[in-house]
């Protein structure tokens, strides 16, 4: 199995990087058909190959994922696709 773990600077309040992160997550929905919650400043999601959290927290979003096989080839792709988004977001690291 494989693993993306992000770490990711902030200087937004909660509200608007929880902001970011859901729509992070309508588009991890809409376009790879995962299932998104909130559970209180943490975004967990799932579907067949992938599952993981996002934490948002004062300063720092944090990232966790697991890519089970058929997916894991794929890893640096997900992962330079969630840093563009996060740089889009939050602004360049």
């Amino acid at each position: 199995m494989s693993h993306i773990k992000i770490n990711r600077d902030h200087r937004l309040t909660m509200d608007r990087a929880r902001e970011i992160v859901d729509a992070l997550a309508t588009q991890l929905t809409d376009r790879y058909e995962c299932h998104a919650r909130w559970q209180d400043d943490s975004l967990y999601f799932e579907r067949s190959g992938i599952a993981g959290q996002i934490d948002v927290e004062p300063g720092m979003v944090r990232i966790s994922a697991r890519l089970g096989f058929l997916l894991a080839p794929l890893k640096y792709r997900l992962e330079q696709e969630i840093h563009r988004y996060l740089d889009e977001g939050f602004g360049e690291s």
